[in-house]
């Protein structure tokens, strides 16, 4: 046996949380993916997993042995790219999930920059706002906006995302001008998402409300033109209402209570870590992105 290919598909398993997972992201069955590391097992005389009907629980000699298999293929990976790397570029397939409003508002402009830089990268992009599964839907990067939940994926900060609060003229000549948090519950809100209470948070001794109105949309674009319309006041991303508050369509409210920018962070698997084309497409969007608000 392979003791390299063996700590791949341990790692695999780990990462992907179930055998079923980890065969459908290498293309193998299930019974050989289990075969294997139970030969794996035997091997090394220790037990790494405690399998049951519903879940898979890793042994403390199972983590040590995540940790240090991931940095051995991370150093096994870093010497073959770094050879390959002094004739050649950056090559392979990047699968990359995005956020669809921010993938509308830069990645069109940005990704064929990327691939004209780097002619032997190609990018898969699947634009969605839900939290996708980053290791079991077999993504290889995933730019995420917002607090990250702890994980043993990497994340890399790439730029701030400030938000705003806003309305039409229109609107606010009709209903009147917010001038504190607590105004908002004498207007209409539009937040975003759907099927359960909104909070918009603040800056300041009102720390959060409870907001509501005619509305709610789980897209940013939308909760735009509905502002725009003169249907109440939105909270968004300034790469979603940016061109329409210079245009006056819309206008900047509660500038002085709005909250610390949001975070965009690249996230990957660590076993992508050592990724040339990943690599390349992070550093890329820092680079594009950093002084982006």
């Amino acid at each position: 046996m392979n003791p390299f290919e063996d700590m791949r598909l341990f790692c695999q398993v780990m990462e992907s949380g179930s055998f079923t997972a980890a065969a459908e992201q290498l293309g193998l069955s299930k019974q050989f993916v289990s075969r294997r590391l139970i030969q794996l097992e035997d091997r090394l005389g220790v037990r790494l997993l405690n399998r049951s009907t519903r879940r898979l629980d890793v042994t403390p000699l199972g983590q040590s042995y995540y940790e240090s298999a991931l940095r051995l293929l991370s150093e096994v990976e870093q010497v073959e790219q770094g050879i390959a790397g002094q004739n050649s570029e950056p090559r392979g397939t990047i699968r990359l999930s995005a956020p669809l409003s921010f993938a509308m508002a830069h990645l069109g402009c940005l990704l064929p920059q990327f691939l004209q830089r780097h002619p032997q990268v190609s990018v898969e992009v699947d634009l969605s706002d839900r939290p996708v599964d980053l290791i079991g839907e077999g993504y290889d990067l995933v730019l995420r906006i917002g607090t990250l939940e702890d994980s043993t994926l990497i994340a890399r900060r790439i730029a701030s995302i400030p938000r705003v609060y806003c309305a039409s003229p229109e609107y606010l000549a009709l209903r009147g001008t917010p001038l504190q948090p607590e105004d908002l519950a004498q207007h209409d809100c539009l937040p975003y998402g759907h099927g359960r209470q909104v909070q918009w948070r603040f800056k300041g001794k009102v720390q959060a409300l409870n907001v509501s109105g005619r509305m709610r949309v789980n897209n940013g674009d939308l909760l735009r033109d509905t502002a725009i319309a003169g249907l109440g006041v939105t909270y968004l991303p300034t790469f979603i209402v940016g061109d329409a508050l210079k245009d006056g369509r819309l206008v900047s409210l509660l500038d002085e209570f709005a909250p610390e920018a949001l975070t965009l962070s690249a996230v990957y698997p660590q076993h992508r870590q050592s990724s040339r084309p990943v690599q390349a497409l992070v550093e890329f969007l820092r680079e594009r992105l950093a002084n982006d608000g």
